[in-house]
């Protein structure tokens, strides 16, 4: 069994030795461990600290592409050298590496596809209250469109079988988290959740420059992958409230003319009840093709599933790989053979 864990960097020369010295290189249930390094266009030393710290293997990408792509390419390229289980940390240590025993082990016991390490939001000292706030009510719809009870859908320190990293295919542009997690739910795989500890922060995220941008791009990406996976409820909900307030706006001229037999009146209701009632055809209508998409959505992923079992199968080396590759035996690759034979 072989475990690789994976840090997508980008400009992390002062945060990525101290991150790397708590990884460990042995660990129960594993054959071997090495660490994978995606340096995302890095303008610092990144790549000279990841060599100086005895990185297994490095991927480097021409320019920045952001924290999703970065992830997505440590996943491909974990599973062309043979990974049996990959661990995702961050680059900054804010996880305590120490947790990754309780992180990989119900993958290990054939509990779970995905493990995902559980931060105590409510209870982390450098989170402000409206961050907390944020953290748990974006937690919360990333539940109720995955279908499952993750606690803390944010955190980056997660552990996939092979078989999960397989199927995960990430298309937001800005993180991997949230659509991961709805993705895993909505493929039923076995998710499950353990408690992890973190450390002292050690520099800003990056991934907003503000609170109000943590907000905004959050929200946007909730919402986005909301919209893409559960394409009904989501416009639906919207026609709804939509063909709601037309009959709100209706009711004058209905009372009207009920009341009174006078039909004369009340033009502006009338015209603004036709345009809620309009759009809220449209956004039906819209509804239906957004769901004949993610039903095309699924197949593709599914062609995309399977490309990369052949890939795997045929040992094609990991994109921007640095060196030459040392990929597993075709031996070590029988369960891979036989899916992309199906």
């Amino acid at each position: 069994m072989k475990l690789i864990i994976q840090i997508p960097c980008f400009n992390e020369e002062e945060q990525l030795a101290p991150t790397l010295a708590d990884l460990p290189r042995a660990m129960a249930g594993f054959s071997e461990v090495e660490w994978l390094i995606i340096d995302d266009g890095s303008s610092d030393s990144t790549l000279e600290v990841a060599r100086a710290s005895g990185v297994d293997h490095i991927i480097k990408l021409p320019q920045n592409q952001g924290l999703a792509a970065a992830f997505q390419s440590g996943l491909d390229a974990c599973l062309k050298l043979g990974a049996d289980v990959i661990v995702n940390t961050d680059a900054d240590n804010q996880y305590d590496a120490s947790c990754m025993a309780d992180l990989v082990t119900p993958i290990l016991n054939g509990q779970a596809d995905l493990v995902t390490g559980s931060r105590d939001v409510k209870g982390h000292d450098e989170f402000s209250p409206l961050k907390i706030r944020l953290q748990l009510l974006g937690s919360w719809v990333v539940r109720k469109a995955s279908g499952t009870d993750v606690p803390d859908a944010t955190t980056g320190f997660r552990a996939y079988s092979r078989e999960a990293a397989i199927q995960l295919a990430v298309v937001n542009q800005y993180t991997y988290t949230i659509e991961s997690i709805i993705q895993a739910g909505r493929m039923n795989a076995a998710i499950v959740s353990v408690p992890i500890r973190t450390n002292a922060k050690t520099r800003e995220s990056r991934l907003f420059g503000s609170m109000w941008g943590y907000i905004r791009r959050n929200m946007f990406t909730i919402g986005r992958v909301f919209a893409a996976y559960e394409p009904l409820k989501f416009f639906g909900t919207i026609a709804v409230v939509l063909f709601g307030l037309s009959g709100v706006a209706f009711i004058p001229f209905l009372w009207d003319w009920i009341a009174n037999g006078d039909r004369s009146g009340h033009l502006q209701s009338i015209i603004v009840g036709a345009i809620f009632a309009i759009a809220g055809f449209q956004v039906m209508v819209l509804a239906i093709i957004a769901d004949l998409i993610s039903s095309h959505r699924m197949i593709s992923q599914r062609v995309f599933e399977r490309v990369r079992r052949l890939e795997l199968q045929t040992q094609i080396a990991p994109s921007h790989y640095e060196g030459e590759p040392d990929l597993a035996p075709p031996a070590r690759r029988q369960s891979d053979v036989a899916a992309a034979n199906r």
